[in-house]
């Protein structure tokens, strides 16, 4: 049944969420696990896929090393927990990779830095550029700094979040559960297991249940909510239990899991997002940069003739013609009193009158609504 979902080897960028459960056991990392973990990435990759990793365990492997007993910790000791385990995490992922010639990259993000939009961009272009150099990165809430993602937040709502943010195709949550099911079937002997979700129902969303590991902080509520974030963004997620020593390949084999289908591809989605959003100003461009836009390229500072407003980084700008006539919507890289001193010079021009290193494009394509 598990066939009726989407393939797994036709991910064009995939993210996999890994929970502490599966990474950590009492005595400690997963070794022999980690490392089939890493044969399926190289794999993946090989096929030309980007490959995203979200790994929980930094506080699950940090607690060890310090002696903290199992169970709920005070907010300062699980900070103090993750700041251990978080450089040893790293380490293991870049030891695993690193035979089949991976590159590694850390990233420590919290949600927050998806709420806010000159972050969501920067957080956005770090990762299309890591992507883009073949690089793995591993992404784990920054638990050091982070409160409420330490109190009730999970990576499988963070997961979510960054495979909108990468624009990734599909989204794996490995777990130690196989699926959805109608109501917990370690319960009721009359649950039903759930291959396809076809649409995100209120009745879909009330089976959510609780965790049932002790290192583990999020049940299938959290993998719901991550489901919604996910399918809205164009991206198909699948939940799956993850304890084999090759779970992708498991799950591209026929293992049972539970696909939630998404609603549109990634790119229509993100476009769709943006020309919803309002605009707080206006770039007036020349008829070379209008034609450039029409071709689908990025809008470089050269182009335009006249900012109009008052807007930040990030904002949801207007791109109109020279004649007035509306282009585009875009979220913008620059300020407007950036975007005034840079217009109509060259992008190698940007450092020498902002005084810093900018990006090239005042708006990037990805970020642009036609």
């Amino acid at each position: 049944m598990a066939a009726l979902g989407p393939s797994l080897t036709a991910a064009r960028r995939l993210v996999v969420k890994i929970g502490s459960a599966l990474l950590v056991d009492d005595l400690g990392l997963r070794g022999d696990w980690l490392r089939g973990l890493c044969d399926d990435v190289a794999e993946w990759r090989g096929r030309g896929c980007d490959v995203v990793l979200v790994s929980s365990g930094s506080i699950a492997l940090g607690r060890r090393v310090l002696g903290l007993p199992l169970g709920a910790l005070p907010l300062e000791q699980a900070q103090a927990a993750a700041a251990v385990g978080q450089i040893r995490l790293a380490r293991a992922y870049e030891e695993a990779l690193a035979p089949h010639g991976v590159t590694t990259a850390q990233v420590l993000l919290t949600l927050e830095d998806s709420a806010d939009r000159r972050r969501y961009l920067n957080s956005r272009a770090t990762m299309q550029t890591l992507l883009g150099m073949g690089v793995v990165p591993i992404v784990n809430e920054n638990d050091t700094v982070a409160t409420d993602e330490i109190r009730f937040g999970d990576n499988d709502r963070l997961a979510a979040q960054i495979a909108v943010t990468c624009g990734a195709d599909q989204l794996l949550l490995l777990s130690d559960v196989d699926g959805l099911y109608t109501a917990n079937p370690k319960t009721d002997p009359a649950a039903r297991h759930l291959p396809v979700i076809e649409q995100l129902t209120p009745e879909i969303e009330a089976m959510g249940g609780d965790p049932v590991s002790g290192l583990s902080k999020g049940g299938m509520k959290t993998k719901l909510m991550a489901a919604r974030t996910a399918i809205a963004g164009g991206c198909a997620m699948a939940i799956a239990e993850g304890s084999v020593l090759r779970p992708l390949s498991a799950v591209a084999n026929g293992a049972r899991c539970s696909w939630f289908l998404a609603e549109s591809d990634p790119q229509l989605a993100r476009k769709r997002w943006i020309a919803a959003m309002k605009p707080k100003g206006a770039l007036v461009v020349d008829q070379g940069a209008a034609l450039a836009l029409r071709q689908g390229k990025s809008l470089l500072p050269a182009g335009v003739r006249t900012v109009i407003g008052d807007f930040g980084r990030g904002d949801p700008v207007a791109i109109t013609g020279p004649s007035g006539e509306t282009l585009a919507t875009g979220l913008t890289r620059y300020t407007a009193d950036e975007a005034r001193r840079i217009a109509g010079h060259r992008s190698d021009r940007i450092e020498a009158i902002l005084g810093y290193t900018g990006r090239a494009a005042l708006v990037h394509r990805d970020d642009m609504a036609l």
